[in-house]
């Protein structure tokens, strides 16, 4: 019997070893990240280290205020930590006034930039026709300084060489190449603008569809490296890289990845000389999100993910994007606190004498100053992000201040919204739900509201973008009741944003009426 125990005592080990060993695996793959990084709408990333620490800046078109500037100890986990500037300009667009909006305007793709000590991110504006170079010594608090120039060089990229000139790489399939002067205020007048690569899209084949854009320029090991992407006919977004000894060229180019669609963006390395490309992809209703590929060099050139944007990574795991990227409000300001924080956005440039933290302490008041025909003509529209796969926002508002034909509530924001609220309509409050996925908006439902404070919620689902979502309302914040129609949400490029969250109040009759949000709640579950 002796050696039958021996043997037993030895299997025992083993499969006790080898389950420990299985539990350590799970484990691991457990803790990796996933991609997307960040599942929200935060495209045409840049991005930069400085020591340990990574910053990124992303376009944010119409909202106000714009450029959001991320902050990151491990690539994968972010919070907004400042916004580049509070409003880009002026004007009826960016106001959102006289009939003019920006929609899928405004601001577009940033370059994020550290040197000689000060932080520099740049974009352009369609809206305005100007290039906009920001500059700061401390990225996280300000304040920010701004020069601007005509004309908006279209998806550029800001590079200081060795020597510190400062440089501005620009355009769509012919790129080019300007110096700018050394303040910064433009592009320097007795140095012409030379092109630099006269056809940047024809490696990707000779079916050009969206020609070669999205410049970010890098310079690695005395080397220059291009960073571009253009979208083939009948193909996918894809990568294109372009390397040079020189500056001014001639450069030679590759297909950088052609996978899923994961495109546009750069180069970043870690403390330890690991290197990633950081993208995004086209996600469906939720929007452009971002994603991380391994990058190794094989002969001088990055390769990127072995030719494939990976699932997963070998990089700390992903925690929420609450409260880092969305968070939840209960409108409530201690002394010396920002009167909004950095996950809010106004609709437009917001008239600051329609709202305010301050008239009922612990509420959000918003007041009509104006007529509007649609929602999207309200001004003062305050929103955040939607997140995926799945989430929810909440609210409650106070409607006893409304007047005859205002509409307030709680929206889903893009071309194609949907929302749940409260109409003001002949001495009568009716619950509503519009939904607008046709083009139109329309009047899905309509109940008779008795009572001053009601709850709103919307829920989202982009899993395997199925972008769907649902309205619901209540009496008493604890019992929910589905109301109107599912919405179909939809990325439409008149928006060229991912579906956010929207409080609002806007007028159809008279003006001076107001309403009070007593908080709004973000949840990453329906």
């Amino acid at each position: 019997m002796a050696p039958y125990h021996k043997n037993n005592i030895v299997l025992r080990k083993l499969v006790l070893t080898c389950l420990i060993c299985w539990l350590t695996i799970i484990q691991l793959n457990a803790q990796k990240a996933l991609n997307p990084i960040l599942y929200a709408d935060v495209p045409d990333v840049s991005m930069i280290r400085v020591g340990d620490t990574y910053y990124a800046s992303s376009t944010t078109m119409h909202l106000s205020p714009g450029l959001p500037i991320m902050k990151s100890k491990d690539l994968v986990n972010w919070r907004i930590v400042s916004y580049a500037y509070n409003r880009l300009d002026e004007g009826d667009a960016l106001n959102l006034v006289n009939g003019a909006n920006a929609y899928g305007r405004g601001s577009w793709a940033s370059s994020l930039r550290y040197h000689n000590g000060t932080f520099y991110v740049s974009t352009f504006s369609g809206t305005t026709n100007k290039t906009y170079i920001y500059s700061t010594k401390n990225i996280e608090r300000g304040p920010w300084k701004v020069k601007s120039f005509e004309p908006a060089l279209h998806d550029h990229s800001l590079f200081f060489d060795d020597d510190g000139k400062a440089y501005i790489i620009y355009g769509g399939g012919r790129i080019m190449l300007a110096q700018l002067n050394d303040d910064l205020s433009g592009i320097r007048q007795d140095k012409k603008p030379q092109t630099l690569i006269e056809n940047a899209s024809i490696i990707a084949g000779p079916n050009v569809g969206l020609p070669a854009e999205g410049s970010q320029l890098f310079k690695i090991n005395g080397k220059y490296f291009l960073f571009n992407i253009s979208w083939p006919k009948g193909g996918m977004r894809t990568v294109l890289i372009h390397r040079a000894d020189n500056l001014a060229g001639p450069y030679e180019g590759r297909v950088g990845l052609q996978d899923k669609g994961v495109a546009q963006g750069g180069l970043i390395n870690t403390p330890k000389g690991t290197w990633y490309a950081y993208l995004f992809r086209d996600f469906g209703a939720v929007g452009r999100v971002p994603y991380l590929v391994p990058v190794t060099w094989t002969d001088g050139w990055p390769v990127l993910g072995n030719h494939h944007a990976p699932d997963t990574l070998n990089l700390p795991e992903n925690k929420s994007l609450i409260p880092g990227i969305v968070s939840s409000d209960e409108f409530s300001r201690k002394k010396g606190e920002p009167a909004l924080p950095l996950v809010w956005q106004w609709n437009h440039n917001p008239d600051n004498q329609l709202w305010s933290l301050t008239k009922r302490k612990g509420y959000l008041r918003l007041v009509t100053g104006r007529t509007d025909s649609t929602l999207l003509l309200a001004r003062n529209t305050l929103t955040q992000r939607t997140i995926g796969p799945k989430c929810s926002g909440t609210t409650s508002i106070d409607v006893s201040g409304m007047k005859d034909g205002d509409f307030a509530g709680l929206v889903l924001l893009q071309q194609r919204y949907g929302f749940v609220g409260v109409k003001s309509d002949h001495g009568s409050k009716w619950l509503v739900m519009y939904n607008a996925q046709s083009g139109v908006a329309t009047e899905a439902a309509s109940i008779p509201l008795k009572q001053a404070t009601i709850y709103l919620k919307a829920s989202c689902d982009f899993t395997n973008q199925t972008d769907k979502a649902h309205f619901f309302y209540s009496f008493d914040e604890k019992k929910w009741e589905p109301i109107g129609t599912p919405l179909q949400m939809a990325y439409t490029i008149p928006h060229f944003m991912g579906y956010r969250f929207g409080l609002f109040n806007y007028a159809t009759r008279e003006t001076g009426g107001y309403v009070d949000f007593d908080f709004f709640h973000i949840s990453n579950t329906q």
